[in-house]
């Protein structure tokens, strides 16, 4: 009973402190240095410090400095400076630039990258608020497109030349609407229609100039366009169907061309779209299809309204839809950078896609449209003869500039069966460059590859020197 009292009292009674083991560190709160004591851990009260038992540590009162433990290491209370220890390194604070050295030894200078977030101080006013209950589903797609960025490097100007062909598509659309309002697609009022949107309508020569050249001027910045991205090898993984699909955009952007070439109906066009139309039925099957697109044997009134419905009513669907896609993978999968300028820091940041690439694009929007209503004002497309089949063809007929090098390659090979070689060349060339990304294997390992380089220079040097031979014979 004794025994179990003692051990009772053993229980109040405060216990006896232990010695500090020397050396040992003693962790501070904030402002104040609070020793460990094994067995009893005291609390302090907020503002006043409790008596510790006989012998313990005191803890402090929040603000009061203690003092430590014999060899005890005291930690300094937020706020006091470290003299810092011999041989240890500092770090820098935070916002210092620290040059990034790859493994291979290459420097590479800072990234600059814009706030993630640009948007996030912005007022939503009342419209948008109003759109965004009702088109909740598209908040997805803008936030994405608020974070999607373009790489910056010094053949970062090329990505331009691709917002420059959708617009003038835009200006085609426009134009386009517009003419059709007073033209007639038959045989007997097409070239009357013609002069009448010229010379009665106001303005109409001026919407018929920008028609023109418009066309042109797309199809030209689609060339652009296509070049830029070959020689950049940005249709590497994984952006293989982005090159598809633009190269698709390119032929139905010919076909544009081709078709609306015969709509004005005069003597040039319609000689020019025989000579056009007889060439592919050499091919297998190639008959069968040109009677199909001209309506008969030969081009008449039939060919006319054919080409009419092909050219604003086929062809635009087919090419809204793969502009769709081909946008589509472009937001999807951003935008690429050339082979190697990553890894040797080329780079010299990142810029957001909207606004601050989109507002560069509108510049070089407004550029072009500048361009567009100089040659529309300056050079003219002249209004010719009106088509007549009994006539003979007049001197001079070829097709437009962009078919010169395939027509300049008909009339290299004049032997007997020429034109069957070069439809069967234009042909396989044609299969080949749709197919580069999925035979560029070092490309999508990316590693450079000279010999594809070499290929788009024989195709480059090609174009041009056939175009140059076409214009030195025949002029514009």
């Amino acid at each position: 009973m004794a025994e179990n009292n003692q051990n009772a009292m053993a229980g109040s009674a405060p216990a006896k402190p232990k010695p500090a083991v020397p050396g040992a560190a003693k962790q501070a709160a904030p402002g104040a240095a609070k020793p460990a004591t094994p067995g009893a851990a005291n609390q302090a009260a907020s503002g006043a410090a409790k008596p510790a038992a006989p012998g313990a540590a005191n803890q402090a009162a929040s603000g009061a400095a203690k003092p430590a433990a014999p060899g005890a290491a005291n930690q300094a209370a937020s706020g006091a400076a470290k003299p810092a220890v011999p041989g240890v390194a500092k770090q820098a604070a935070s916002g210092a630039a620290k040059p990034a050295v790859s493994n291979s030894g290459v420097y590479k200078p800072p990234v600059e990258r814009a706030d993630s977030n640009p948007y996030k101080d912005s007022r939503i006013s009342s419209v948008s608020a109003w759109f965004q209950e009702r088109f909740y589903v598209m908040l997805p797609v803008i936030d994405y497109l608020k974070k999607k960025e373009v790489p910056k490097h010094r053949l970062s100007f090329w990505y331009y030349f691709g917002g420059l062909t959708l617009f003038f598509f835009l200006i085609q659309i426009i134009t386009g609407l517009l003419l059709m309002q007073y033209y007639k697609p038959t045989e007997a009022e097409a070239f009357a229609s013609f002069v009448f949107i010229q010379r009665e309508i106001s303005f109409g020569w001026l919407i018929r100039q920008l028609h023109a050249w418009s066309a042109n001027l797309m199809v030209m910045m689609a060339f652009i366009h296509m070049f830029s991205t070959f020689f950049m090898k940005s249709y590497r993984k994984p952006r293989e169907l982005m090159w598809v699909s633009g190269f698709v955009l390119l032929v139905l952007s010919l076909g544009f061309g081709f078709t609306g070439y015969l709509l004005p109906w005069n003597e040039l066009a319609f000689f020019a779209t025989q000579v056009g139309t007889e060439t592919p039925k050499v091919a297998p099957g190639g008959a069968f299809l040109v009677n199909i697109l001209r309506g008969g044997e030969e081009v008449s009134g039939e060919t006319l309204t054919r080409m009419f419905s092909l050219h604003v009513v086929l062809l635009p669907g087919l090419l809204m839809l793969v502009l769709s896609a081909h946008l589509l993978l472009v937001q999807v999968l951003g935008t690429s950078a050339p082979i190697g300028y990553k890894e040797s820091g080329m780079i010299k940041g990142y810029e957001k896609f909207f606004p601050t690439f989109l507002a560069k694009d509108a510049i070089g929007w407004i550029i072009g449209f500048g361009l567009l209503v100089y040659l529309a004002a300056v050079f003219p497309w002249g209004i010719g003869v009106k088509a007549n089949a009994l006539n003979p063809a007049p001197m001079g007929i070829k097709p437009e500039w962009y078919f010169w090098a395939q027509f300049q390659l008909l009339k290299d090979l004049k032997f007997e069966g020429g034109e069957l070689v070069a439809i069967g060349l234009i042909t396989v060339g044609a299969i080949v460059w749709l197919l580069v990304p999925f035979i560029d294997f070092k490309a999508s390992r990316e590693e450079k590859s000279p010999i594809f380089t070499m290929l788009g220079l024989i195709v480059l040097a090609f174009l041009l020197i056939n175009t140059w031979r076409v214009f030195a014979e025949y002029g514009w």
